[in-house]
């Protein structure tokens, strides 16, 4: 339970780093810059939580590393548990919840690198290749 509540709470948590950075710049990107400054009008936070965005980027990251260290302390660590399957086969309970775990924490990752080069990388590359 412990494993699938971390490995949720991280996915929500990167998530978090998309809504503050990468979707912003996005849509100012595809000219959608009235639809943000809507957005921003109902959901006022979103300025702080982007004023913010370091502190937001290093607990999101501190999150999931505490979600990498906890899959990898429950595959070389755990006992097994074992539920028996309907056709007859032994399934384990624990390499069902360790793979879905392993699955978020991928999306995570993957979510949280999107908002980190968004919000802190995609500006110096652009001014480097010439196109601001």
């Amino acid at each position: 339970m412990k494993e699938k509540l971390l490995a949720i709470l991280s996915l929500f948590a990167s998530a978090s780093t998309l809504i503050c950075c990468a979707l912003p710049i996005l849509f100012v990107t595809l000219g959608f810059g009235a639809a943000i400054a809507g957005l921003v009008s109902v959901f006022p936070w979103l300025v702080d939580l982007t004023a913010n965005k370091e502190w937001l980027f290093l607990g999101v990251g501190a999150l999931i590393d505490v979600n990498w260290i906890w899959l990898w302390y429950q595959k070389h660590h755990a006992v097994a548990c074992v539920l028996p399957s309907k056709r007859g086969e032994t399934a384990t309970a624990c390499d069902t919840a360790s793979r879905f775990s392993r699955i978020l924490l991928w999306i995570s990752i993957g979510i949280y690198a999107t908002g980190f080069l968004a919000a802190f990388l995609a500006y110096p590359i652009s001014r480097a290749l010439g196109f601001l």
